[in-house]
């Protein structure tokens, strides 16, 4: 383990986007002042498999920890700097905005939220409904970030390895870890 200044909890949904969770962690990995902790849902590997040439196993090598889905004792009062969902998965979000802790990720979010630490969530989805939005609105009332993975265009990314990088970042610096390189809005050119 890494002695760190943060540590982060990412976690992976099963919904389609798992690339921002993999690129989060692939991002914090070359940051020396931060310790990763990731948990994987089922559904999350199933994804991983259809969306993605990387395994389950190769993801878990990106954290410097990573835990069990039904190992739901492992969340406690577990110290860290806050928790990232990418993607977040319309039934995770369900599960966080009512306080239904039934595995390690949604356990792990509600004890975030109980102990007032960021907890930012890449709500992936679209369109969203009116029962989709009541739940963000009640994350967000208990403290909760809704961060939907959608792109900015300012800083003209070429590609949408770019877009997917720049989404992360932004998402990671909610989590109060900044980005040294981060492509930042400065302004229109005159």
């Amino acid at each position: 383990m890494k002695d760190s200044l943060h540590r982060l909890v990412v976690g992976i949904s099963g919904a389609s986007g798992v690339i921002y969770g993999i690129r989060i962690l692939e991002i914090l990995r070359d940051i020396e002042e931060v310790e990763t902790h990731l948990i994987l849902t089922n559904a999350a590997k199933q994804t991983i498999g259809m969306e993605t040439d990387f395994s389950s196993g190769e993801i878990e090598k990106l954290a410097d920890c990573s835990y069990p889905i039904k190992d739901i004792s492992a969340s406690g009062t577990f110290p860290c700097d806050g928790m990232i969902v990418a993607p977040c998965s319309i039934r995770t979000l369900s599960a966080v905005a009512n306080s239904h802790s039934s595995d390690l990720l949604t356990r792990t979010a509600d004890v975030t939220l109980k102990e007032k630490r960021p907890l930012i969530l890449m709500v992936r989805e679209t369109p969203f409904h009116l029962g989709h939005l009541r739940l963000m609105q009640q994350v967000a009332e208990i403290g909760g970030v809704i961060f939907p993975p959608v792109p900015a265009f300012y800083n003209k990314h070429r590609d949408l390895d770019e877009v997917i990088s720049h989404t992360a970042k932004r998402a990671i610096e909610q989590a109060g870890i900044e980005i040294k390189d981060m492509d930042r809005w400065t302004g229109p050119l005159d």
